[in-house]
């Protein structure tokens, strides 16, 4: 690891930040349960398929909610208020003393700060991190960032020729919840971003997963990882099952009009329907305006153009987990 970004993640370790200080007082009071493991990311990479497995394994409890989101102070998330610790620790609260507790942000590898505010928070904590070929994980986000309004440029070339205009703020999705998440190339810049968890927790509190081992033998990954947790790994879930697949909106005005209804439609909603049924509907209208097509292949010349940008970052991860990933740049 470079000796500059073990001096910048030790610094990060030291100093902290208002935001995390603050965190750490508010927490000595209390009796909550922490989380004992954290899935980090990458997005796209099969997080929400092992969050969902290893929710049925009797010796882990993980919330019914997986993006949790608590730290990454540096991340611009638009529309959602932060959670304080007593809430956060909260979600835990059902878990048995004799349980493994998670939580999972795919968002926490790519934010700058989170490894130094989860350290700070849960030192002894182990971490799982999923990662996926570049070009087909940006591919695939694109296409997540179009269901969920965080994109509005239905191209992805186009999306990455604007990232340079995203930068500086310009071209920004009127309902875009994550801007940082529209940087497409630095997304995928995964050894720098796993750098800063090596250097923080040490390698055996790391354990990374490929996409494609995943996927091509997923019983095996999956004990892999019971393994890593220190549970029993001779529990197997009743199927494992595609989950999260391709999405695609069937009316971007009905997705524009839940994003943002008119005030006085707003209003009258508030005045009039409770807050839970409000939500209900809300998360029923938002599933039946999506449907799930199989995705057009990635263009041969754009899969090019990210793997030129992302291969010497490619390289540099494939010499931290001592494996060959030429084959994710060289197609």
């Amino acid at each position: 690891m470079p000796l500059l970004a073990i001096r910048e993640t030790r610094a990060l370790k030291e100093e902290g930040g208002p935001h995390l200080r603050d965190l750490t007082a508010q927490l000595e009071p209390t009796e909550l349960r922490r989380p004992d493991f954290y899935i980090i990311g990458a997005p796209k990479s099969g997080t929400t398929a092992m969050y969902q497995y290893l929710a049925v394994h009797p010796e882990i409890f993980v919330p019914a909610t997986k993006e949790l989101r608590f730290f990454g102070a540096d991340l611009d998330v638009r529309g959602f208020a932060q959670r304080d610790v007593d809430t956060y620790l909260r979600s835990f609260v059902g878990a048995a003393q004799t349980q493994r507790v998670g939580a999972a942000y795919v968002w926490y590898l790519y934010s700058k700060t989170a490894a130094a505010e989860i350290y700070q928070f849960t030192p002894e904590a182990r971490i799982i991190v999923m990662l996926r070929a570049p070009a087909d994980m940006l591919y695939s986000l694109h296409s997540e960032h179009l269901s969920n309004g965080n994109e509005d440029l239905r191209s992805f070339e186009d999306a990455l020729k604007a990232e340079e205009d995203r930068r500086a703020g310009r071209r920004i999705p009127p309902h875009a919840h994550l801007p940082q998440g529209l940087f497409y190339s630095e997304v995928a810049r995964y050894a720098e971003q796993l750098e800063r968890y090596l250097a923080l927790f040490g390698q055996h509190r790391i354990h990374v997963l490929l996409y494609e081992d995943f996927s091509n033998d997923t019983e095996t990954s999956y004990r892999e990882t019971l393994r890593f947790l220190n549970v029993a790994d001779d529990f197997t879930p009743s199927r494992f099952e595609v989950v999260n697949p391709n999405k695609r909106v069937r009316s971007e005005a009905l997705r524009h009009f839940l994003a943002q209804p008119p005030p006085l439609t707003r209003r009258i909603i508030r005045a009039s329907v409770p807050q839970a049924v409000r939500r209900a509907l809300y998360e029923r209208a938002k599933g039946m305006n999506i449907t799930n097509p199989p995705r057009a292949p990635l263009a041969h010349a754009t899969r090019q153009y990210v793997n030129g940008l992302l291969r010497t970052d490619v390289k540099r991860l494939g010499e931290i987990l001592g494996r060959d990933l030429n084959h994710w740049v060289d197609t």
